[in-house]
């Protein structure tokens, strides 16, 4: 298969970890019936919640997931590769997981990713956001063999570290991902660069599914899920902060002409850096 139909689907989680859900499976179901056979759906797909207690509280273990169990169903049902962003899981040593699944079309989980890089800043508008605090970062990044490609699973504040996307694509990835609940300051300042840097240094698709708007605990997110081809080229984007559901088309002979016509990965060497005190 050279040519498959990828979407992203747009939400705006709030508190209510069973509002999401239904929320979320009507639009998975949306885009199955037009034709997407992977389909994306945004970091904390499941909850947002600013308050840490408030967060914990709400979330279960990825065995008793509410969350997970009925999407491997709909993932079964509609016989597609589904791709959850990321759940907030419990752990068990107190702390929470940012945790990607990506289930095969008969349910099973193909896949787990913890997103490696935590979001520790302290904005100009006043915003503080500690994700260590709350979250266990991952050591591992997946490159997963699927019937028509191999895709790379990362998370949001993961796309500002293009190492990361770099091996996935020495491992063969022309699918790579960003699922994310970009802050709004930030995703106007920098959502469409990262996506299109991504996808232009490696020769690769960059697929990413957005949470937008104004949600339950204050916070606001820019929306503006996207898909990029390996040249740079937005071929789908929902312009704007609403839940919805974008489609493109992903021919997959165009990351094999983009890494021929720039062989970045292939012409890439090894190099040491020298301080040097004047």
């Amino acid at each position: 298969m050279q040519e498959f139909v990828a979407a992203c689907v747009q939400m705006r989680s709030g508190r209510d970890v069973r509002a999401n859900l239904d929320a979320c499976e009507v639009l998975v179901r949306e885009a199955a019936k037009d034709g997407a056979i992977y389909i994306q759906t945004p970091e904390m797909t499941n909850v947002l919640e600013r308050s840490r207690e408030a967060q914990m509280a709400a979330v279960s273990s990825e065995v008793e997931d509410p969350f997970l169990a009925r999407m491997t169903k709909v993932a079964a049902d509609l016989q597609i590769w589904l791709h959850l962003g990321s759940l907030a899981i419990r752990r068990d040593d107190g702390k929470l997981a940012n945790r990607a699944f990506l289930l095969a079309p008969d349910g099973s989980v193909a896949a787990r990713y913890d997103k490696i890089h935590m979001f520790d800043v302290d904005l100009p508008d006043g915003e503080s956001w500690r994700e260590s605090k709350t979250y266990e970062p991952g050591t591992t990044s997946p490159v997963v063999a699927l019937p028509f490609t191999k895709i790379g699973l990362a998370i949001c504040y993961d796309v500002r570290q293009p190492a990361l996307f770099r091996e996935q694509a020495k491992h063969g990835a022309q699918v790579l991902t960003a699922p994310a609940a970009f802050t709004r300051q930030t995703g106007r300042a920098h959502w469409h660069v990262l996506q299109r840097s991504r996808a232009i240094e490696n020769g690769a698709f960059v697929v990413s599914a957005a949470q937008g708007g104004v949600h339950e605990d204050g916070r606001e997110t820019y929306g503006h899920s996207l898909i990029v081809d390996p040249w740079g080229r937005v071929i789908g984007e929902l312009d704007h902060d609403e839940p919805g559901v974008l489609l493109a088309e992903v021919r997959l002979k165009l990351s094999e002409d983009a890494r021929a016509r720039v062989p970045a990965i292939a012409n890439a060497r090894g190099f040491s850096i020298e301080d040097v005190a004047l």
